[in-house]
């Protein structure tokens, strides 16, 4: 199972890395709760999903993962400070309408974030912006007027709203498909993940 669910999402063995053994976690948009099963076989952790779908509620449910069903939007208000370890949110950022006040929640409710996002500024997205189309690719897989992203940023983008909310980037992993990607990343790197905490007062 864990070879092929890297195969389809090369950033679930990036965000295993950053996190210990026994840690405790939560999913925010946790979808199917692949991403829980993994992490609970590979490093042993303990957590809950959150996820507002009735179909992926059940997903998780099969998948033996904890999930509550809650929309995102509507904040973290049942999850006490400090409760998790982490709090994850993969490849969903870029579908959140209230980004700022979500980052904010993470933070209040985690010791530390991780996120995942496709990056709008990879080459193939502007190549294809530069020829008058939205981009459409492995990442960004829909077409204009059926995307659920709202929020399509590039890495500087995202550093950006870090540094202009006193979050510290502690680490960067950016990828094409399964390859690292260090050289140029805002450029040639299709996707991207982060971990980060709130900058002391």
């Amino acid at each position: 199972m864990n070879a092929n669910i890297i195969q389809a999402r090369p950033d679930f063995a990036a965000i295993a890395q950053w996190i210990p053994h026994g840690s405790s976690v939560l999913d925010l948009g946790c979808g199917d709760g692949s991403l829980l099963r993994y992490l609970r076989e590979t490093r042993e952790v303990k957590g809950y999903g959150v996820e507002i779908s009735d179909a992926n509620i059940a997903a998780c449910i099969a998948n033996n993962v904890n999930v509550i069903q809650n929309d995102l939007e509507s904040g973290l208000a049942v999850f006490e400070n400090a409760a998790f370890d982490f709090v994850i949110l993969s490849q969903t950022l870029q579908a959140t309408r209230h980004t700022e006040a979500l980052m904010k929640e993470i933070l209040r409710v985690g010791n530390e974030g991780i996120v995942s996002f496709p990056n709008f500024g990879y080459w193939k997205n502007r190549l294809q912006v530069l020829r008058g189309n939205m981009p459409i690719s492995r990442d960004m897989p829909y077409q204009w007027y059926d995307t659920p992203n709202v929020h399509l940023c590039t890495l500087h983008d995202f550093e950006m709203l870090c540094a202009t909310h006193q979050v510290k980037i502690l680490a960067r992993h950016v990828m094409s498909g399964l390859r690292s990607v260090r050289v140029l990343p805002n450029w040639r790197g299709s996707s991207a993940v982060y971990r980060f905490k709130r900058e002391p007062a």
